[in-house]
């Protein structure tokens, strides 16, 4: 069953630039080497940044989250720029 991974994160405005940035950097190699990644999208708004990965299943999104391109690579850049501890959440994808 597809699954979506939605990742929220608390980014000051002078922070959003380099975010943007680490999402753009990241984003192919994401595509190519997280198993079972279908898509990947950036929604920005005044209140957040959400980040939504498209995975075949719920154990994939979850095992990106433990993997070392999540852990070492997308949290090393971004952690320095939140404000909050980011929001994780799986859900399966119905119909």
């Amino acid at each position: 069953m597809p699954a979506v991974l939605e990742i929220t994160l608390v980014i000051p405005e002078e922070n959003r630039s380099a975010a943007v940035g680490v999402y753009t950097n990241l984003r192919q190699r994401f595509l190519d080497e997280a198993s079972g990644a279908q898509s990947k999208q950036l929604l920005v708004r005044k209140e957040d940044v959400q980040v939504l990965h498209g995975f075949d299943s719920a154990e994939n999104a979850q095992a990106y989250l433990e993997s070392a391109l999540f852990t070492q690579d997308v949290v090393g850049e971004l952690g320095p720029l939140l404000d909050a501890d980011p929001v994780v959440s799986i859900y399966n994808v119905v119909g």
